[in-house]
């Protein structure tokens, strides 16, 4: 699928019952905002039926979509028979391809069977469940709410709805997290037989609880978090889970379509408070500001996208990495021979390089930030 051609469509619903210590996504747990709830699925409807909004950027057409991604937040958080309404909205306002992914996230602690019904019902087929640790110890200190018995719950109502495409997110480095306690969350995980896994590692993000007391928290060591990456990849494969980016992981034909479209510099739409876009070769995005986009605030211009470097960039996040037809394909014209040219500059460790492009290995994904900002 060449990734100019049709879109992903993100919808962001900024509601949790709790904000997590780590997190820094837009989302609120105020009672004042979750009071708001009705008047922001209205306004997020009104946008979807009509693009008001953002018409200076999509023109008077609408891109056909090749998946949705309801995130947050918490969509779980929000009543399912409101949340499948803005669902079915985005299905009936947009041209869709036929087989289209459509996923919804979910917290343990607040989808039950009645809610994965209703996703069902209004058109989901693919459930992100939160589940971050499969050790009570550790959802404890990243601030969830539900036991691991609480996770399993919620896997077989989703399966019991019907979904036979499910994702489990996984963190590494977490506060009391060692090598045997992953080994343990890994070895759970798969028990629950999951299609495809996120594993993330915990990111100390400015203006956090965790950002602000880091130096409490009994985080593992650096060198022991690459450790725990390294056996994460090696476990995840031998369960038949193959790495296709450097968080994630999926079973043969459940690679995440709308993901995937990210990383192949594909065309999206945001429509929510904090939601981004990149169309037409322009990027634009909506404010952090729930009260803003209720009121029918614009998206705001964020400056040209989709450009050589971004899309090397990209590409080198997957283990696919740059292939140069790929490149070809997408702007029409060789890729600059510089990109080539500073990959090998760089040691065979960390970037396996061949007459069709290029890839960062295993260990290579363990220092992607620096090396892609050596070959860029």
């Amino acid at each position: 699928m060449n990734p100019r051609n049709n879109a992903g469509l993100y919808l962001h619903l900024p509601f949790c019952r709790s904000k997590c210590p780590y997190c820094d996504f837009y989302s609120l747990s105020s009672r004042a905002a979750r009071e708001k709830t009705d008047a922001y699925l209205d306004a997020l409807c009104d946008e979807l039926k009509t693009g008001r909004r953002a018409a200076a950027f999509t023109g008077n057409g609408r891109p056909t979509l090749s998946s949705i991604y309801v995130g947050g937040g918490t969509p779980s958080a929000v009543p399912a028979e409101k949340l499948a309404k803005v669902l079915e909205t985005a299905l009936c306002s947009f041209p869709v391809e036929d087989g289209a992914e459509v996923t919804v996230e979910a917290n343990p602690a607040s989808a039950d069977g009645a809610f994965f019904r209703a996703m069902k019902a209004a058109g989901a087929n693919r459930i992100s469940l939160g589940m971050q640790s499969a050790v009570d110890a550790e959802r404890r200190a990243l601030g969830r709410t539900a036991g691991f018995d609480g996770v399993k719950r919620a896997v077989c109502a989703a399966r019991d709805a019907g979904f036979e495409n499910l994702s489990l997110d996984l963190m590494l480095g977490v506060p009391g997290q060692t090598a045997e306690s992953l080994e343990l969350s890994i070895a759970r995980c798969v028990a629950l037989a999951p299609e495809h896994i996120s594993a993330y590692l915990l990111q100390l993000e400015e203006g956090t609880p965790f950002y602000n007391r880091w130096d409490a928290l009994d985080l593992p060591e650096e060198d022991a978090v690459c450790d725990m990456y390294r056996a994460l990849v090696r476990r995840l494969r031998e369960y038949g889970f193959w790495q296709y980016e450097i968080s994630n992981f999926a079973r043969p034909g459940f690679e995440s379509r709308h993901n995937l479209n990210y990383w192949r510099c594909g065309q999206y739409l945001g429509v929510g408070a904090a939601a981004h876009s990149f169309l037409n070769g322009r990027r634009f995005y909506y404010p952090r500001d729930l009260d803003a986009f209720i009121a029918g605030g614009a998206p705001v211009d964020d400056g040209e996208g989709g450009t050589p470097d971004e899309f090397v960039m990209l590409a080198l996040r997957t283990t696919r990495g740059l292939v140069y037809r790929d490149y070809e394909a997408y702007f029409g014209a060789p890729a600059d021979q510089k990109y080539a040219a500073a990959a090998r500059r760089l040691p065979e460790k960390y970037v396996c390089v061949s007459d069709g492009g290029f890839a960062l290995s295993e260990e290579g994904f363990l220092l992607s930030n620096t090396l892609i900002a050596e070959i860029l």
